[in-house]
């Protein structure tokens, strides 16, 4: 692995079917970086990308007119640039703010998810819109999910098994844009994807109440041993 490569992954374990070519483009395009792009700014880019996926879908809704769905995927790519530089752009300049990084990451990456809910909301028929409300609730979970085991294993981790944010960003790119061609299509699938988070979170959930049970017995043993040591 390439200097760039390890400076910008050092952080983080990532186990997405993407993660290979994704983390080469990442060292590709940070190395090409302009001096005055900051990762504050990529950040704000990143938050832009998924305002422009809501503002897309709200004109759909209010025009009537499915094409504009068809530029989400713009609005997606915006937002993995933004979101997937910002931090390793600080690492690579040996110039992290790995907590400051990270809090304001999760809030704007809530505040997008947030607003891309509320554009598939304004979107969908009357008796599919809580669709729309389970999605943001179940990505909300997941979010809740890594930081918990963030604290419980001290590693970070932001993806789902073989999913991760770059493929969820695929998956709805492909699903909003699809709507135009399947007119419809965008309930149905967007049912199946809620399911998708649905399962993927309980099988998170139990698996981070295994990772916390085994923490809590190696505290449990170390405390022994301690005891045993002083007596």
């Amino acid at each position: 692995m390439s200097d760039t490569k390890k400076s910008i992954s050092q952080d983080r374990k990532r186990t997405n079917v993407l993660h290979t070519q994704e983390l080469a483009l990442i060292a590709y395009l940070v190395e090409r970086m302009p001096r005055w792009v900051t990762s504050n700014m990529l950040t704000t880019i990143g938050l832009c990308g998924n305002l422009l996926v809501a503002l897309f879908m709200l004109l759909g809704a209010l025009t009537g007119e499915s094409w504009w769905l068809l530029l989400t995927p713009l609005g997606f790519a915006i937002n993995w640039f933004g979101d997937s530089l910002d931090g390793r752009l600080a690492y690579y300049r040996g110039k992290p703010r790995k907590w400051f990084g990270f809090c304001l990451d999760i809030v704007v990456d809530w505040i997008g998810i947030v607003a891309i809910g509320l554009g598939y909301y304004s979107y969908v028929a009357p008796e599919w819109k809580l669709v729309g409300f389970i999605f943001v609730a179940l990505y909300g979970a997941e979010m809740i999910i890594s930081q918990l085991r963030y604290k419980v294993t001290d590693r970070y981790s932001i993806d789902s098994g073989l999913l991760g944010p770059t493929e969820v960003r695929i998956i709805l790119a492909l699903l909003f844009s699809s709507e135009y061609f399947f007119p419809g299509s965008i309930q149905w699938i967007g049912l199946a994807i809620s399911v998708v988070l649905l399962i993927a979170f309980l099988t998170d959930f139990a698996g981070l109440l295994a990772l916390a049970n085994e923490r809590d017995a190696a505290a449990r043993l170390e405390q022994k041993e301690k005891h045993s040591s002083e007596s």
